[in-house]
């Protein structure tokens, strides 16, 4: 079976249109993941960029999902864990708001990001509203959950 091509070059080709006619975002994302078994560390990193591709609003065009690297005493706080595989992959997406970046950034956990394009932002205040809303309703789903909020000084 040949190797899939990391980039789609239909959906690059509608994406760059995106870009380039409306204005929308180009950005590079890379993600991590670490499990206990090579298999594992790999199939979660496919569904967790499957399920990115397929969000309404992201027009991924590059997955290049990594080979899965053995790692000795991958985590240092808990030494009973001997070795561990890491899996890394590199996505390219448009999206047409920045606020989808944000959405991204919180839903999805990329390790990095990096706006390619356009040089500058401009946000209106509908939009700049819309992204404290989505950053303060997470912070509060932390605190629902029981891990994490924030230190209220008295």
């Amino acid at each position: 079976m040949a190797k899939k091509e990391p980039v789609d070059k239909g959906t690059k080709k509608k994406a760059d249109e995106k870009v380039s006619k409306s204005g929308w975002l180009r950005a590079a994302m890379m993600f991590e993941v670490l499990a206990i078994r090579e298999d594992a560390a790999r199939n979660a990193m496919e569904k967790h960029v499957d399920a990115l591709s397929k969000e309404k609003w992201v027009m991924a065009y590059k997955k290049d999902i990594g080979k899965p690297d053995r790692i000795e005493n991958p985590l240092p706080n808990k030494p009973q864990l001997k070795e561990a595989y890491s899996c890394v992959s590199e996505v390219e997406c448009v999206v047409q708001r920045y606020e989808d970046l944000i959405s991204i950034v919180m839903h999805y956990g990329p390790s990095s990001i990096e706006i390619l394009e356009p040089n500058n932002l401009t946000l209106d205040l509908g939009e700049a509203q819309g992204i404290l809303n989505s950053v303060a309703d997470l912070v509060h789903k932390f605190v629902a959950a029981g891990i994490g909020g924030i230190v209220v000084k008295t």
